[in-house]
């Protein structure tokens, strides 16, 4: 039951992370991501980090995207920007994978025999405040500076683009 969680919630994710780059609806291209977020909550639940699911909730899913949608809506696009509608067809489909989400997410959270054994996989510490505060401010600390930068860059750029249809 845990292979087939751990393998759903894996193929959700690099396919949503697929569909934000391939999307041409950048409205879309959110929802996907913020699929690919949670996906993702799921396999640090899985893992027993819980801390490093609820700042992926929180900080991507809540801020990043939020911050996305609003540089969207500060491009001003225009409908025909967004590509075509998205057919009524497709709506039994995403209600399916809303479903299958939810239960994966049940089930991975609810699933404390399967926690106990990745968590001796990965040491007891993994995911806690200390071990991800230790890890981004030692070990990584270059790569996290270095991705606030490419946001900040990615933000004024869209301010840039914008600035350009005013």
């Amino acid at each position: 039951m845990e292979l087939a969680i751990f393998l759903m919630a894996s193929a959700l994710s690099i396919a949503a992370s697929i569909l934000v780059i391939i999307q041409r609806n950048p409205i879309a291209s959110v929802m996907y991501l913020l699929t690919s977020f949670v996906s993702q909550v799921i396999l640090f639940i899985m893992l027993n980090a819980a801390f490093l699911a609820m700042l992926q909730i929180i900080v991507y899913a809540g801020a990043i995207l939020v911050l996305f949608l609003f540089v969207i809506m500060l491009l001003n696009l225009r409908r025909e920007d967004f590509g075509k509608d998205i057919k009524l067809r497709f709506k039994p489909l995403a209600i399916a994978f809303a479903v299958v989400l939810l239960f994966e997410t049940t089930v991975a959270i609810s699933s404390s025999r399967m926690l106990d054994r990745v968590q001796a996989q990965v040491g007891p510490d993994f995911g806690s405040v200390q071990a991800v505060g230790m890890s981004l401010f030692t070990k990584y600390l270059y790569p996290f500076e270095l991705t606030s930068i490419l946001l900040i860059v990615a933000v004024l750029g869209a301010v840039v683009m914008a600035k350009k249809r005013l």
